[in-house]
């Protein structure tokens, strides 16, 4: 760090004094009177030289090297004979030293900061022999110190809170600075801390940086946020010395310091008195500084005449006391309630009670306001009663309502037809009387609920409701029947007195003592010689067989009429007719067939035989006929002759054959010969659309058209023929080609050859065809010129 020319002109008599000091410890050493050094193999002597400690001011700015100290040894007697040489931290690259003097200089810029001390190693040799005259020794650099670093807070900016209110001398935070000046030297390190900004309110402890409230009674409530700004200054805070700064906030607490208070005295609302309960009448609320758990409210009514028709509790979010109803208002029983309410904090604190009572009171008036309420019925419920055998027009009961205002406004009646859609009865409308309109049964409906309206003559909109309930009281009037319709059959080898059926009965009638019911046959019945019945006593009857032995071919079915009365007053009866069949039965009595039908089929075959058997018969013709149908959908080969399919049978035989000459192996006539009309295969699945017919030889023409037209054959049939394997396939084919359309070109046969061509036109191509013309003219001349 530079320093500024006041700042060096303070420092420049440390310097001298430094100086001074130095150059003691830098000057020439005493020479030892012991001998000088020998090298190995000769006796050792004492050190002819000790070093000591040498000291070098930091941060040196000269432009040349900086003078550390002078190494000597009493061999040297100036005669350039002996030669210095030193090693270590910093050698030849910080220190430099004169060998033939022994000074030491230090060519760079030094900082105690970076590394405080370097240890180097002297060596005196002998200039022409180069060996040691002296044994090496050791010795320190030390960098001296200056200030040139100014204190810093490696911790900031720092954050503090404490409760409000507290006294003076509290400890809020304690800042530290460092500074990377030596400590050990000088006051280049020694911090002194002060407060630039946050008097009077707070102070700092200058040795330790522990920062204290300075004012007694900080309230939060009118300040709750301080910023501080902490200065740190080394050599212990004179002039001249270097400083640093941080900033601290300081943040106040809340504590209970605030009893609540209502903002007013007394309150008044009004609610109309139809207001249901549970319903919210007012909020009220008692205003507290503080925040937090100490501003939770606690109210309660203390004194009034409402406390058993209101309540208050609170609501936890804004702290408001809510008054709810507890009871039905009543504006014609009482007009207004009044209510003192105290709200208090939940919790204190001991050391702010001599501020006054942590609580407080109002006075809440609740009116009640009068409304035009519907007409009430003297019962919630009117239960009546009436026989089902009432005539119509009679009277069943009355219900009265009445106006609850203070009008007092007549009322009139009516039946909410939504409860009695058959308008089974009707109401006055003057008087509330209910009678029955229509005839009434109690076994279609036994309770009638229906709702009766009151609507005020003045204000037909306010209307009440009350309910009825109307009993249907039950007469005799329902015959008996049979419980059930019962199937009853006897078996042909029934014996006398045989049991066949038990039977009951029913009646849609309850009397109160319960049924009971009397069974017996008719007066036709009664001398019947079949079947027989008995009255158990118990509300029930069983059907008895008189006489041995049934057949159905005689009589298959008979009808027995029961006559069944019931002990209502005045009784009732009915007659029931029992149907009883016929049956074959087995071993055990259990009825097998009942159709008298049966006795016309064959000897040994029942209809459930003849039944099972034409069912067998049916499966066996269906089983036949999908059998028949699977065959004929049975997938076949494509091609009428195809044995297998070339693609999935590979069968290798590993046979070079015999050359041209082998005619055992592949018979290659039938590729060769144009003239061979193929026979055309017809797939199974293919209708053929086009009828081929034969193709007609080839002409004789050059090979190579022959061939072309041989490929172009195939490939056209291949295109178009519906016969063809619905599959890719590779098809080779063999053909050398007809014989020449010159016939034989022999000149043994050309003389006595008939052929039609004429070569006279050669003649005409001028002499370079007249050997031609001459060899194949028609001109006899030329035969043998």
């Amino acid at each position: 760090m530079k320093l500024g020319k006041g700042e060096f002109c303070h420092f420049l008599p440390l310097i001298a004094l430094f100086l001074c000091f130095s150059g003691m410890s830098q000057a020439e050493l005493p020479r030892s009177r012991s001998k000088p050094y020998f090298p190995s193999g000769r006796p050792r002597t004492k050190r002819s030289w000790v070093w000591n400690q040498f000291f070098v001011l930091e941060e040196y700015m000269g432009s040349d090297p900086l003078y550390v100290g002078k190494l000597h040894s009493d061999v040297d007697k100036g005669d350039g004979s002996i030669k210095y040489i030193l090693s270590g931290e910093g050698a030849s690259s910080i220190f430099i030293i004169d060998e033939n003097t022994g000074d030491i200089h230090a060519t760079k810029r030094l900082d105690r900061e970076e590394q405080a001390y370097y240890t180097l190693r002297a060596q005196a040799l002998d200039r022409l022999t180069n060996k040691p005259v002296e044994p090496e020794s050791e010795f320190v650099i030390k960098i001296q110190d200056i200030n040139d670093n100014e204190p810093k807070f490696l911790d900031g900016p720092y954050t503090a809170g404490i409760p409000e209110m507290s006294p003076v001398g509290t400890s809020v935070v304690q800042v530290t600075a460092t500074d990377a000046d030596d400590p050990t030297y000088g006051n280049s390190a020694r911090v002194v801390y002060s407060i630039l900004q946050g008097q009077p309110y707070f102070s700092v402890e200058p040795k330790t940086g522990v920062i204290k409230t300075a004012l007694p009674n900080m309230d939060r409530e009118a300040k709750d946020q301080y910023l501080l700004v902490i200065q740190a200054k080394d050599m212990v805070g004179q002039n001249g010395g270097l400083s640093g700064t941080t900033s601290v906030t300081v943040t106040l607490t809340d504590v209970n310091d605030n009893p609540p208070r209502f903002p007013r005295r007394s309150y008044q609302y009004n609610v109309p008195e139809s207001l249901p309960v549970a319903s919210v009448v007012a909020r009220i609320k008692a205003a507290d500084a503080d925040i937090g758990p100490n501003a939770e409210m606690e109210y309660r009514i203390v004194d009034g005449d409402g406390l058993g028709v209101f309540k208050i509790s609170v609501d936890k979010d804004t702290q408001e006391g809510i008054i709810t109803i507890q009871k039905d208002l009543d504006f014609e029983a009482k007009t207004s309630y009044t209510l003192r309410i105290e709200a208090a904090n939940k919790d204190t604190d001991a050391r702010f009670q001599s501020l006054g009572p942590f609580s407080d009171t109002t006075t809440v008036k609740i009116i009640v306001e009068d409304i035009d309420e519907p007409p009430v019925f003297s019962s919630p419920l009117y239960p009546m009663e009436v026989s089902e055998a009432t005539q119509v027009g009679n009277i069943i009961g009355t219900v009265a309502a009445h106006d609850p205002d203070a009008a007092n406004s007549p009322v009139r009646y009516s039946i909410d037809r939504n409860t009695d859609l058959e308008r089974y009865f009707n109401i006055d409308a003057n008087s509330g009387v209910i009678t029955t309109a229509k005839s009434l049964d109690r076994e279609t409906n036994a309770v009638h609920n229906i709702t009766v309206l009151a609507m005020e003559s003045q204000n037909p909109s306010q209307v009440g409701r009350g309910f009825v309930a109307i009993t249907i009281l039950d007469i005799n009037d329902n015959a008996p029947e049979f419980a059930t319709d019962y199937e009853t059959t006897v078996c042909e080898n029934a014996q006398p007195g045989q049991v066949i059926q038990k039977i009951s009965a029913v009646d849609k009638d309850e009397p109160s003592n319960g049924h009971q019911f009397y069974f017996s046959l008719t007066t036709d019945a009664a001398n019947n010689h079949n079947f027989s019945l008995q009255d158990n006593k118990d509300n029930t009857a069983s059907i008895l067989t008189r006489r041995t032995g049934f057949r159905r071919q005689e009589q298959s079915v008979f009808y027995l009429p029961v006559f069944i009365v019931d002990s209502g007053s005045p009784s009732l009866s009915s007659t029931n007719t029992l149907t009883i069949r016929v049956c074959d039965c087995d071993a055990d009595g259990v009825a097998q067939t009942c159709n008298a039908e049966a006795y016309v089929l064959p000897a040994g075959l029942s209809t459930g035989a003849l039944i099972a058997i034409l069912a067998c018969i049916l499966t066996l013709l269906v089983l036949i006929l999908l059998i028949v149908t699977l065959r004929r959908r049975k997938k076949e080969p494509l091609i009428f002759d195809e044995e297998r399919d070339i693609r999935e049978n590979i069968v290798r035989y590993d046979d070079e054959g015999g050359g041209e000459e082998d005619t055992e192996a592949f018979d290659m006539a039938a590729l060769r010969n144009l003239h061979v009309v193929r026979d055309t295969k017809t797939r199974r699945d293919v209708t053929p659309e086009i009828q081929f017919l034969s193709r007609p030889a080839f002409k004789s023409v050059p090979d190579n058209v022959i061939f072309r037209e041989f490929i172009w054959e195939r490939l056209k049939e291949a295109d178009v023929d519906p016969c063809a394997p619905p599959y890719d396939s590779l098809q080779t084919y063999a053909f050398e080609g007809n014989g020449s359309v010159a016939e034989s070109l022999s000149s043994l046969e050309s003389i006595s050859s008939s052929s039609e061509q004429n070569y006279d036109y050669l003649s005409d191509w001028g002499p370079r065809f007249k050997r031609l013309a001459d060899m194949y003219g028609t001109g006899q001349e030329g035969l043998y010129s």
